[in-house]
C-alpha cells in the first residue's frame, strides 16, 4: 500500500493527516512549527520531517499538501519533480500558467495529481451527480448553489476564492463540460480590497447556465445545490443535519401546450444515499490512484478546469468593484 508524507498541520490539514493515518499510509507529517509536526507526528503513530526529507525519501509513494494556497504551486512541482505523486488542497495553484505546467509535469512523469475538492466525493453528490447523468432530471436548464456563513474572515483571500472553488467544481461536474462565459459582481464591505460577498455566473455551450452565490456575511449557514431539469428539480442541502433529508427530488411537470406554462406541483421525495464521511473517501481515492495506477475523479485537469473558471471570475470581479469604486468617486464630486 502506498506510503504518504503530509504537509501542512492547520485548520484542514489536521483532518487530512487523521484520515491518511486511520487507513494506514500516513508515513510522515510535515509543518513549519516543528512543534506542530512532532505533535502530529506523536498522535498518529507516523514521523515528523522536513519537506525536504520527504522529497529525498524513496519509501514515500505520494505527498498531501494542505499549506498556504500561496505555496501549492512550488510545493507541488517539488514533489512532482521529485518522483512523488501529489494531493493538493484547493486551489490547485492562484494562477493558471502555473496549474497548467504541474499538470503538463506530472503527465511527462507519470505521476498522479490530484486536487482536494471535496464534495465531489460527497455520497450526495454522487449520487445527485448519478441521476443526472442518467437523465432522471433530463436535460439542465440551470444550477445554483448558496455557500453562505457568517465569518470566517480572510485577509489574504476573498469570499469567491475561498467559498466558491467547491461549488463550481460541482457545477461543471454536472454539467460535463466548461463554462463559455464567466462573469461576476460582489461587495467589499469590511476589508479593504477584500470582497465578502461574490455571486457568479456561468454559461454553457449546451443552454444551460450556473450560479454561485457566496458570502461570509449571512446571518446563518446555508450550502444548498439546486438543480433544474426539463423533467425534474433535485436540491442538495447539505447544511441539514439529518442525512436522509440531505438530497430530494421535486417531480413538478410544467404544461407548455397553453399560451402560459403552467406548473403542478408535487411532493419532495428523498433520495437515499449511503453515509460515509466524504474526506476519507477522497484520501481513499488518492491512495488508490498511486496503488492501481487510476485516474482519480478530481485529478489535475478537473482542477485546472476549475481554476480557469476562477480566475475568469476574480477578472470580472475586479472590473466590476472598479467600476463601484468610479461610480462613488464621481458621486462624491
Amino acid at each position: 500500500m502506498a506510503s504518504i508524507a503530509h504537509v501542512g498541520y492547520g485548520y484542514w490539514g489536521k483532518n487530512l493527516a487523521r484520515n491518511f493515518a486511520e487507513l494506514g499510509v500516513l508515513t510522515a507529517v510535515v509543518d513549519f512549527d516543528p512543534r506542530a509536526a512532532e505533535a502530529a507526528a506523536k498522535a498518529h503513530g507516523a514521523r515528523a520531517a522536513s519537506f525536504e526529507e520527504v522529497l529525498a525519501d524513496p519509501a514515500i509513494d505520494g505527498i498531501s499538501i494542505a499549506s498556504p494556497a500561496e505555496l501549492h504551486f512550488s510545493q507541488a512541482k517539488a514533489a512532482l519533480e521529485a518522483g512523488k505523486n501529489v494531493y493538493v488542497e484547493k486551489p490547485l495553484s492562484l494562477d493558471v500558467a502555473e496549474a497548467e505546467q504541474l499538470c503538463a509535469l506530472a503527465d511527462r512523469r507519470g505521476l498522479r495529481l490530484m486536487v482536494g475538492h471535496l464534495l465531489q466525493y460527497h455520497p450526495i453528490y454522487v449520487e445527485l451527480r448519478r441521476l443526472v447523468r442518467e437523465g432522471a432530471l433530463g436535460r439542465l436548464l440551470y444550477v445554483y448553489s448558496n455557500r453562505l456563513s457568517l465569518g470566517k474572515f480572510r485577509r489574504e483571500e476573498n469570499v469567491l476564492w475561498s467559498f466558491a472553488p467547491h461549488d463550481i467544481s460541482m457545477i461543471l461536474g454536472l454539467f460535463g463540460s466548461e463554462p463559455h462565459h464567466v462573469s461576476a459582481q460582489g461587495n467589499v464591505s469590511f476589508t479593504p480590497g477584500v470582497a465578502d460577498m461574490v455571486t457568479m455566473q456561468m454559461h454553457f455551450p449546451e443552454g444551460g447556465s450556473g450560479h454561485v452565490q457566496t458570502s461570509w456575511m449571512h446571518p446563518f449557514k446555508e450550502q444548498r445545490l439546486v438543480v433544474i431539469g426539463e423533467k425534474a428539480m433535485a436540491v442538495f442541502e447539505d447544511s441539514l443535519p439529518d442525512w436522509n433529508e440531505k438530497l430530494k427530488i421535486y417531480r413538478h411537470a410544467i404544461d407548455t401546450g397553453g399560451p402560459v406554462p403552467v406548473p403542478t406541483k408535487a411532493e419532495a421525495e428523498p433520495v437515499a444515499a449511503p453515509q460515509s464521511e466524504p474526506l476519507k473517501a477522497e484520501c481513499r481515492q488518492f491512495i488508490e490512484a498511486i496503488d492501481k495506477k487510476v485516474t482519480p475523479v478530481t485529478d489535475g485537469a478537473e482542477g485546472l478546469r476549475v481554476l480557469r473558471v476562477l480566475d475568469k471570475a476574480e477578472k470580472a470581479l475586479a472590473q466590476n468593484l472598479a467600476l463601484q469604486a468610479h461610480a462613488r468617486t464621481g458621486a462624491s464630486q
